[in-house]
């Protein structure tokens, strides 16, 4: 472009942007013309409501109306009330008063009955609410009366746990437990307000009764018992009775009844019991509580066995088996419902809360129950429970056989204490051990210490056997190299074998008494390992500078994510998860050192030194009182070792060997078997070299 054109278009922008500036409203015109524009709305809206159909309750709607309220029982003042969903209408002489609450707006009932709101729309809506308000009152027949009332909280109590139960669907809303804390409050609560709820499903050959909808009447109230009751006509009554056990975390609820043969018919033989659980978090660190949160239940009998939802994951059931109790689980805490009898089916939904949502951090799972249990209307005592509202400890989930004398409920099958060797080893040693200490020493780091000695010390006698071993063999590894120099061919394995093999045997060592250690105290290890993260006594307990040992001792945090390992590792580092992993290379060292000169494969020495650090990965999120073990663990085996090498010297093992070569040679089984391999193996090389020689004569001829 010229000059004269590009002045030409700077001079149209000019005059452009000097029209939009001189034709632009002030702030009065602007302010005129948002008032035309509401006006405008006013009147549109104003006709679309004109144009909207009005609907009406009909005379025989009314009369049914009065009808409902006629049947309910009248309060003090003689007025029946419907009081349900916004709607709340009563009948007093005859006559319909009341208000429907609709949109955020308040109507007069004789307003909507005569269409004098003047909004059809929230006339419309206020008597859809109304009819739902009558179907669902209907729907429910002799528990009509009870969909409305004031919700009443009665407290029982003793010395763990605090049990508030609700008259607004008669079901324990919320239980505390004195004895623990959790990371945001100052009680742990197993059962929450609309975070837990139950429920059961009454039904007659027709009509479906949830007691969650109906208002109770709190009867035979002290500190540790309530019955919750429905007075239904003609003497029928209905209850939940709750009793709170002496010094107990568990809670009897029995379903009580009289005259309900009338009401529910006979050939009814169930009652629906619905539970659902939004499990609350009660420690800092969600990973290992989520992971350790399921559905857990036992099948009907003496051999039942102890099964439970994925506890990653979401996962479902449908069970057709009888079931002795179901429990909501997490890592130290259950809610558990044993039946007096049995449940007849089952179907369990255990869903994960999508991570971003604001339930992901309050919450851990989403939990659904639903089941059945047996049922006769005529029956005073329709169905009794225990519900156990505590922790997942092993001595008082044990003591809680005593409520059900002709099963074995199997309740410490909450704690996953691995399978069955290991859980053998926790339920038969570590465990009495742990809780024997615990009644002299009240500091856990000091028991976890005196523990790990006296594990130690029951292996020694079977461990120093293959200290002394190893320690020989670092003495002879110069004898071995001599060996491997001497018979260096391939061909000459087997004979390089065999002397090596008569070496160790003069000097009374085994290659493999290294191994043998840890072969014995793997079975211990894998059990500690599942032992600590479900300690429930560790909660909360202090060490040095670990301020909670059944959760990481954190001393370095930070915000960032480390890629492929955050899973794992977290965003902090445990000091004790460090100094175990610093001591676990000492001791891969020093296990190395007697090895140094014979492994054949140089790249293993990295792969042993690697060890260490991917379990710094994979227990840095662990328990500290897990890493605290494994740092003092292997700390006594390094001296162990130390001192085992104290009693072995070169000079005693020259001349050990030296009297050993002028006894006679009895030779042990597996050297017997050795030269026996290597004679088959000759004897096999030497038929294959005749194999050859006739092969390759054959050819020439």
């Amino acid at each position: 472009m010229d000059k004269n054109t590009i002045t030409g278009m700077l001079l149209m922008c000019a005059v452009i942007f000097g029209f939009m500036w001189l034709n632009t409203p002030s702030e009065a015109e602007r302010a005129e013309y948002q008032r035309q524009q509401d006006s405008i709305a006013r009147v549109q809206q104003e006709a679309k409501q004109n144009d909207v159909t009005t609907t009406m309750l009909s005379a025989d709607e009314v009369s049914q109306l009065k009808s409902v309220l006629t049947k309910m029982s009248s309060d003090s003042s003689g007025r029946a009330t419907i009081d349900r969903q916004g709607v709340k209408v009563s009948l007093a002489g005859g006559e319909l008063t009341g208000t429907i609450a609709v949109a955020d707006t308040v109507l007069p009932f004789d307003e909507v009955l005569s269409a004098a709101s003047g909004n059809p729309t929230l006339h419309n809506q206020a008597v859809d609410a109304v009819k739902k308000a009558m179907e669902s009152y209907l729907k429910n027949g002799a528990f009509a009366n009870f969909l409305s009332g004031q919700e009443q909280i009665v407290k029982l109590q003793n010395d763990s746990l605090i049990v508030e139960v609700s008259t607004k669907g008669g079901v324990i809303s919320r239980a505390s437990l004195r004895a623990y804390k959790a990371y945001n409050a100052p009680m742990v609560e197993v059962f929450t307000p609309k975070e837990n709820d139950y429920s059961f499903t009454l039904s007659n050959n027709t009509q479906r009764f949830e007691t969650k909808d109906f208002y109770f009447t709190p009867e035979q109230v002290s500190d540790t018992s309530v019955t919750m009751s429905l007075n239904l006509d003609g003497g029928a009554k209905w209850m939940l009775r709750y009793t709170l056990e002496p010094g107990s975390y568990m809670v009897r609820m029995e379903m009580l009844q009289q005259g309900m043969q009338n009401i529910i018919p006979l050939n009814i033989n169930s009652v629906d019991l619905n539970w659902h659980q939004k499990m609350s978090r009660h420690e800092e660190g969600k990973m290992f509580e989520e992971r350790n949160s399921a559905i857990y239940y036992k099948y009907y009998g003496e051999n039942g066995d102890v099964e439970y939802t994925k506890e990653s994951g979401n996962d479902e059931k449908d069970i057709k088996d009888k079931l002795k109790w179901i429990s909501t689980k997490n890592q130290f805490f259950s809610a558990v419902l044993i039946a007096d009898s049995l449940f007849t089916n089952a179907q369990l939904t255990s869903l994960e809360f999508e991570k971003g949502t604001p339930e992901y951090d309050k919450y851990l799972k989403d939990m659904t129950i639903r089941t059945s249990i047996p049922y006769a209307s005529d029956a005073a005592h329709a169905a009794g429970f225990y519900f156990y509202l505590g922790p997942n400890r092993y001595p008082t989930l044990s003591a809680m056989d005593k409520y059900s004398p002709k099963e074995d409920l199997k309740l410490t099958k909450l704690i996953p204490l691995g399978w069955k060797l290991f859980r053998w080893i926790n339920t038969g040693v570590i465990i009495p051990v742990f809780n024997w200490l615990g009644k002299f020493i009240t500091n856990y780091g000091i028991i976890i210490l005196i523990l790990t000695i006296l594990i130690k010390i029951v292996l020694s006698p079977l461990t120093f056997k293959s200290y002394i071993s190893q320690a020989k063999m670092k003495i002879l590894a110069p004898d071995v190299a001599a060996i491997n120099e001497k018979y260096p061919n391939q061909e000459d394995a087997m004979k390089r074998q065999q002397k090596t093999m008569e070496l160790y045997s003069l000097a009374g060592a085994s290659p493999f008494g290294g191994c043998l250690p840890m072969l014995l105290q793997m079975p211990i290890l894998i059990a500690m390992f599942t032992f600590f993260p479900s300690c429930i006594e560790l909660r909360g307990q202090s060490f040095l500078w670990a301020n909670d040992l059944s959760a990481p001792d954190k001393i370095v945090q930070w915000t960032g994510q480390i890629p492929f390992i955050t899973n794992y590792f977290g965003n902090h580092i445990s000091l004790f998860c460090l100094l175990m992993t610093i001591t676990n290379i000492g001791y891969t060292y020093l296990t190395m050192q007697s090895q140094s000169q014979q492994s054949a494969m140089p790249g293993m020495k990295w792969m042993m030194y690697l060890m260490p650090l991917m379990f710094l990965v994979f227990f840095n999120n662990y328990a500290s009182g897990l890493s605290y073990y494994y740092f003092i663990s292997l700390l006594i085996t390094i001296a162990q070792t130390y001192l085992s090498r104290l009693f072995v010297s070169e000079d005693k093992v020259r001349a050990q060997m030296a009297i050993n070569r002028t006894k006679p040679k009895k030779k042990s089984g597996f050297m017997a078997r050795l030269e026996e391999a290597q004679r088959q193996q000759q004897a096999m090389l030497r038929e294959q070299e005749k194999r050859k020689g006739k092969g390759g004569n054959s050819k020439k001829r």
